[in-house]
């Protein structure tokens, strides 16, 4: 596995969740599953002892030797290898990334510091005696590791998981080619290097994964689709359309043992689908915690993620009036836009049934989720999405768009199996409407509602089920049936 974020060593987002857990769930399968990433200023070492392997590797970039070192550790509770790579210069700044804007590809300063990552990658197992069979990496950070190895002619096969397309790594050509270039290769010599040099002035790092991987994954099956049109594409449904017959989609799973109401620490009291009892009482202590009258019969709405418009803030802003005059309450935990922070926090302050709280607190997400009878994530565009199947592992009911990962984890309430309520149009009066849909069923259907609470927290979204997934598209790798050759 090769990544930029690795939970919970260095963790922004979702992509180090899912690093700190796949592997996880691959070594449960008899795997031998290695990750490797920057070794990070952040990395709290009293926590995450590291222990020195290899020293004065020399990686050749810039036109110039640098030397790395590489420490070990493992993957707290499990025997999972953590290799990280040493160069204060390049990748021993605090942070993951040096923007504003998690998982950013934006600034100079990430692509020298990705691209560093990415060239020793390619000369760490070299000199530790270990060798992947297959490599597995992860957005545009690692972008560059299929079609260096093609460059290098290393036979190595390799996974891509496309985690948001959003993210692609888009830099300026003599910039990739002055990192990159040593003498022993050169980076035009590669044809898809070529091809994009005669048509543009930049490399874009995540097209040259799409065209060099020999298999690639998004991480849900709608979004697998979704990308490979002009609305979900970024720009890149052509080359993804040119590689459709090697693109998959795997949902990402949650830990459901981190993730349980019936052992979760953060929770007042503990409950699961055959007693319930447990979350009334979670919601009338958030409803508390919260400021809010503490009412058994009003529903209550959760939001907990990132404030910005691929989220549907964009959409839900201009309707908030109007739902805070609908018989609910609202509970919103969250960070992102500065506008949108501000927004919220005015109406916070104006309406009684309200309770916005900027920032992020894993604990107070987690009573968020076991306390709330719905849970609002009205996204544009979601390549899987956690926050959903947590609700429904909590017993929340989501109100979601019918995009990507949401999709495929949320069935209507109105349907047979029925674990929430989806809209199609992405819009402030189809989100309106089904808010109010929802707040009907709640008051209106009692027994329906129990049978989808019951429903949505009985699913497995286990990584147990997605790890036999990718050891599929493994197995295709390692028996030559997909090994993709220009």
């Amino acid at each position: 596995m090769v990544a930029a974020e690795l939970n919970p060593l260095a963790k922004v987002g979702g992509l180090a969740d899912v690093i700190g857990a796949l592997p996880k769930a691959l070594a449960q399968n008899n795997q031998d599953v290695r990750i490797v990433i920057p070794k990070y200023g952040m990395i709290d070492e009293t926590k995450y002892p590291l222990k020195k392997i290899a020293a004065g590797i020399e990686i050749f970039f810039e036109n110039k030797n640098e030397t790395v070192d590489i420490y070990q550790t493992t993957l707290p509770k499990s025997k999972v290898l953590i290799y990280l790579i040493d160069h204060p210069k390049y990748l021993g700044q605090s942070g993951v990334y040096t923007s504003a804007d998690a998982s950013s590809d934006g600034s100079v300063s990430e692509a020298h510091r990705f691209t560093f990552f990415t060239q020793a990658v390619l000369q760490t197992f070299e000199k530790i005696n270990w060798q992947p069979d297959v490599f597995h990496c992860h957005d545009w950070h690692t972008a560059m590791l299929p079609p260096l190895l093609k460059l290098y002619q290393k036979p190595t096969p390799v996974l891509f998981t496309i985690h948001n397309l959003a993210y692609q790594g888009n830099y300026d050509a003599d910039l990739v080619l002055s990192m990159l270039n040593s003498g022993i290769a050169d980076l035009t010599n590669l044809p898809t290097i070529k091809n994009r040099l005669n048509h543009s002035g930049t490399i874009n790092y995540l097209e040259q994964a799409i065209l060099n991987a020999d298999l690639l994954n998004t991480v849900s099956p709608t979004y697998a689709q979704e990308i490979l049109t002009p609305e979900f594409g970024c720009g890149l449904e052509n080359v993804l359309n040119q590689r459709r017959a090697f693109l998959h989609g795997i949902l990402n799973g949650i830990d459901t043992e981190k993730f349980d109401p019936a052992t979760d620490e953060h929770l007042p009291d503990h409950y699961s689908f055959k007693n319930l009892t447990g979350k009334k009482k979670n919601k009338a202590k958030l409803q508390k915690e919260a400021g809010l009258t503490a009412k058994s019969n009003t529903p209550l709405i959760g939001l907990v993620g990132r404030l910005t418009e691929q989220k549907g803030l964009d959409i839900l802003l201009p309707i908030m009036e109007q739902i805070l005059q609908l018989p609910l309450q609202l509970v919103l935990l969250g960070t992102g836009d500065k506008n949108y922070e501000i927004i919220l926090e005015k109406l916070s302050a104006k309406h009684r049934n309200f309770c916005a709280k900027i920032g992020f607190d894993e604990s107070l997400a987690q009573r968020i989720y076991a306390g709330s009878d719905l849970f609002l994530m009205p996204s544009r565009f979601e390549p899987c999405g956690l926050g959903q199947m947590m609700a429904m592992r909590y017993g929340a009911l989501p109100i979601v768009r019918a995009t990507g990962g949401l999709k495929d984890t949320v069935i209507d309430f109105t349907k047979k199996g029925g674990t929430g309520f989806v809209f199609k149009n992405y819009g402030s009066a189809e989100l309106l409407a089904t808010i109010q849909k929802a707040i009907a069923s709640f008051n209106n259907n009692k027994t329906s509602w129990q049978q989808a609470i019951i429903r949505g927290m009985q699913q497995d979204f286990s990584w147990t089920v997605s790890a036999k997934k990718y050891l599929t598209l493994y197995d295709e790798l390692l028996s030559g049936k997909k090994r993709f050759n220009l």
